[in-house]
């Protein structure tokens, strides 16, 4: 699988390795990976900026505890609720959409090396090296579903 950051960075470059591998089909992956990438990011933010306001407003109704404005700190726990709740949703979500770009990222194929050569079938492979010749059986090789049933 790629890494999420290599997508984010170069688009371009993911787009034409599918070309080469004539996986037309997987182009759109790209972009959708993308956008739910940006998606993800900005959940997980700004779950983070409501944890870090929650805990600076838990500091702030302790001290309006401690000097006696009940009043006010019932108003910022309303606040706090306010918050939680929203927190709760993207703490919901925030999986639900890694989930689906971790999905479509094993969908899109690995990067070619640049020293393999393009062609649309195996028929179309270059043989580099052979060591020694193919040795062909003098018996029928049974098939490995039959093999695995014995």
């Amino acid at each position: 699988m790629l890494d999420i950051k290599f997508v984010r960075e170069n688009p371009d470059i993911v787009k034409e390795n599918i070309k080469k591998k004539f996986q037309d089909q997987k182009l759109p992956l790209v972009d959708e990976v993308i956008t739910l990438d940006k998606q993800a990011r900005e959940l997980q933010q700004e779950a983070d900026e409501l944890r870090a306001k929650k805990n600076s407003i838990a500091k702030q109704i302790g001290a309006l505890m401690a000097q006696g404005k009940k009043e006010e700190a019932e108003e910022v726990k309303k606040e706090v609720a306010k918050n939680s709740a929203r927190l709760a949703e993207l703490e919901k979500l925030e999986p639900e959409v890694r989930a689906a770009l971790t999905e479509k990222m094993m969908v899109i194929p690995n990067i070619i090396d640049d020293s393999v050569p393009i062609g649309k079938d195996d028929s179309e492979n270059v043989e580099l090296e052979r060591f020694g010749e193919p040795v062909v059986p003098d018996f029928e090789v049974p098939y490995h579903t039959d093999i695995m049933e014995k």
